[in-house]
């Protein structure tokens, strides 16, 4: 639960570096709390049906969407690839396999352009 505060002191902040624990427990209770609000809009009935997104569920998706593409870049930072490269999505099933790859994998040991490793 630490890293998911963590993430979201940081609100805005961009430059530096994030480890993969950092990243993928903060996706993991995103997707946790998410799941529980759509539950509790569904049961309230605020849930709309058609686009799937509830009230408390899209004011939570809107609180959060700096946080996740902050530490989304920083991610990539720690992976020593420029934080532009958030947008390889936007490319159809190939642009999120590639993130994916980005975001499993290891940081890159020592120091780069983005700052010192975050596991240290």
């Amino acid at each position: 639960m630490n890293w998911y505060f963590e993430v979201l002191k940081k609100y805005t902040v961009f430059s530096g570096r994030a480890s993969r624990s950092e990243y993928w427990y903060f996706v993991l209770f995103n997707i946790i709390i998410s799941l529980l609000l759509g539950g509790i809009d569904f049961m309230t009935g605020t849930l709309d049906m058609d686009t799937g997104i509830g009230l408390l569920s899209g004011l939570y998706s809107l609180f959060v969407l700096l946080p996740m593409l902050a530490v989304s870049v920083r991610r990539l930072h720690d992976t020593d690839h420029s934080g532009w490269w958030f947008f390889i999505q936007l490319i159809p099933i190939i642009g999120a396999i590639v993130f994916l790859i980005f975001m499993v994998q290891d940081s890159q040991s020592g120091s780069n352009e983005y700052g010192s490793n975050p596991k240290k």
